[in-house]
């Protein structure tokens, strides 16, 4: 029995991807340059282990495509929107001013016409899917630079349909007139219109639909079937899969779902994305570098100045951001990009390469996503002294939240802390895996999102990490322990308030990480035990001050076996004086404190008198009691209670023998 040969390239790949990982994580390199590293050995010009590299590349292409899709779930439209002006211009001055540059250096090293533009044409677009990572990595991608690049990039992507159209014009292939290229391009933009209005329109609703099933599975599958679908629905009307996937994720990104499907495509995109690389590093030959070793100087050399020339140009010029700024731009987007490769091909497919030239072509593109990550530490430091510093405004609320509330389960004790804190004026988030309670506080306003909590990179796109306090009240009480230890985990510095339903979990989610555990079961005993003692005339500033310290001890006194008595202190407790608000009965005779002479016969102390004109202080023997006053009282619980039966016997008719103050005992 033989191996598959897609399958025995695939497991060869993914061994020499960790392995290179490995190596390359170990000497403080950039993990990309590994898995180049690892498809360069394991490729043609290598070791040979893997003879065809397009039966690999195209499934690896996947790994843009998640990429891609997850960018655009994380994107808010309406910061696209806020940079898109200064994209797009920077991004046609890239463009425009790169494939003249290369097209006119072809032209000096004795390139004919049509290929010397098909040469700038390939030259002009850049590496999507190694920018994003390597701004990714560093959290600079939501940065005002970050945002910049990510314009351009985009807009490379969006050129790839219209270049590769033009590649049959340039070679005078039959019937490829300037009209039907044109026509063609017209069709092109006119799909991009109808796939956006069609992903608008379907994606939401898919969301909500799948999401109502409660089912995890099937949740994860519409996560990849998104990424996956619109990519290929892109591809089948003439788009970039990449620029299908980003719209899609960028409309799916305004659901109160994104979170989760964030969780769901990550796993995927990282393994995709090595594999990617790899498969990259496969299309590298040294040999055909060496015999044209002038012509891979020259490409080298003008791929990175031309393309960091001309977007510095654009940033620096004409959006008047400065010199540091620009080169901070230019820098990253100076190399050959995924889809340069793809324009390789087709133009020697169309004769206007031979294919050393475009052997040549395809090393030196290797060779500058190799110089990628050595100078994005430089850009970085002149970005950070120029006018598009990463340490200015993010692009999305969540990431510049810091110090806010996040609560996990959003039922109805969740939705009661949210309302204190709405009320208060803070800041909170807060997460729900009902579907349908996500969608009706959703159209209220409520910042409820729909995700797992059980899932590591939901907690960390909510911001536990830079969270004042999390507050987890899920009702499953399995649940609630994962998610307790996954936040302890990743915020162990952040206070973590815990509800649960019963009292045999308060030490494992202590254990876990919970700062203090609220126990339903416990509350609603220590609910009951103040109520009766409230029923007993125990002051209420007594019961609580006696239930605050049952809660300080852990509920220790009545997790303990009923058999035994409370500790001394918790009696003492109750019994300590204490000031108590009392009032005075609806129905009463008004007598002054004199006549009354609470103190003497109750030993109670009246500190203040409350009524509608006004606060009394300090009483003194000749103030008079009315019906409805409230009487700030100080002393003992025995004392307090006393006071109590003194004023209701100073009701009329209280009592059958005290009908007037003479026979008020």
């Amino acid at each position: 029995m033989h191996a598959d040969p897609f399958v025995r390239d695939l497991v060869v790949l993914l061994g020499l991807a960790a392995g290179g990982l490995v190596l390359f994580e170990r000497l403080r390199l950039p993990s990309i340059a590994g898995f180049v590293v690892a498809g360069a050995a394991a490729g043609p010009a290598g070791l040979g282990w893997v003879t065809d590299p397009d039966r690999i590349r195209h499934a690896a292409e996947l790994g843009v495509v998640f990429l891609l899709f997850e960018i655009g779930l994380e994107l808010p439209l309406e910061t696209l929107r806020r940079h898109l002006r200064d994209a797009l211009t920077a991004g046609a001055v890239q463009i425009g001013g790169s494939l003249t540059g290369m097209a006119l250096l072809a032209w000096a090293l004795g390139f004919g016409g049509a290929a010397a533009v098909a040469l700038g044409m390939m030259a002009a677009l850049s590496s999507t899917a190694l920018v994003i990572r390597l701004l990714s990595e560093r959290d600079q991608l939501r940065s005002p630079r970050g945002q910049l690049i990510l314009g351009v990039l985009l807009l490379q992507d969006a050129c790839f349909v219209p270049f590769l159209l033009a590649i049959p014009l340039l070679a005078g292939a039959a019937g490829a007139s300037f009209v039907d290229v044109s026509g063609k391009i017209a069709l092109t933009v006119a799909a991009a219109v109808l796939f956006f209005a069609v992903v608008r329109g379907v994606v939401p609703y898919l969301l909500e639909r799948v999401a109502l099933l409660r089912s995890g599975e099937l949740f994860s599958l519409l996560a990849i079937l998104l990424a996956v679908g619109s990519a290929f629905a892109a591809d089948s009307i003439g788009l970039s899969p990449a620029v299908g996937a980003f719209v899609t994720g960028l409309v799916a990104g305004a659901s109160p779902y994104a979170h989760q499907l964030v969780a769901e495509v990550v796993p995927l995109r990282g393994a995709l994305l090595g594999l990617f690389f790899t498969a990259v590093g496969m299309l590298f030959d040294p040999n055909a570098l060496v015999e044209a070793w002038p012509l891979a100087v020259a490409l080298v050399l003008g791929i990175t100045v031309v393309k960091a020339g001309s977007a510095s140009l654009a940033v620096a010029g004409l959006l008047r951001r400065g010199w540091r700024a620009g080169l901070g731009v230019g820098l990253p987007l100076a190399q050959a990009g995924e889809f340069s490769f793809v324009l390789a091909s087709a133009a020697t497919a169309a004769g206007l390469l031979d294919q050393q030239t475009q052997s040549v072509f395809i090393g030196a593109s290797v060779l500058t996503l190799f110089l990628t990550p050595v100078a994005l530490p430089a850009a970085n430091w002149l970005a950070s002294r120029g006018d598009l510093r990463d340490t200015g405004a993010a692009a999305s609320v969540d990431e510049e939240q810091s110090g806010h509330t996040v609560l996990i389960g959003y039922g109805l004790s969740g939705q009661s802390v949210g309302r204190v804190l709405r009320t208060l004026g803070r800041d909170y988030v807060a997460l729900e895996s009902n579907p349908n309670a996500v969608r009706e506080l959703s159209q209220r306003g409520e910042p409820v999102l729909y995700g797992d909590a059980m899932r590591p990179s939901v907690l960390r796109r909510l911001g536990v990490a830079r969270a004042g306090l999390v507050v987890v009240a899920v009702n499953d009480p399995v649940a609630t322990g994962r998610v307790v230890g996954l936040v302890h985990q990743l915020a162990p510095s952040v206070p973590l308030v815990v509800r649960s339903a019963h009292v045999a979990s308060v030490d494992q989610l202590a254990a876990s990480g919970a700062s203090s555990v609220v126990v339903d079961e416990l509350e609603g005993t220590l609910e009951l035990v103040g109520e009766v003692l409230g029923r007993y005339g125990t002051p209420q500033e007594a019961v609580h001050r006696f239930t605050d310290a049952l809660r300080e001890e852990g509920y220790v006194a009545i997790r303990d076996a009923p058999t035994l008595p409370l500790d001394p202190w918790l009696v003492e407790e109750l019994e300590q004086v204490s000031t108590e608000w009392v009032d005075v009965p609806g129905v009463f005779a008004a007598r002054d404190l004199a006549t009354l002479d609470l103190r003497a016969r109750t030993g109670a102390n009246v500190l203040l008198v409350e009524r509608p004109g006004g606060r009394h202080p300090n009483p003194g023997p000749t103030t008079t009691l009315h019906a409805g006053d409230r009487l700030l009282v100080l002393g003992s619980a025995e004392q307090v209670s006393a006071l109590r039966e003194r004023l209701d016997d100073a009701r009329p008719n209280a009592d059958p023998r005290a009908t007037d103050e003479t026979a008020l005992p």
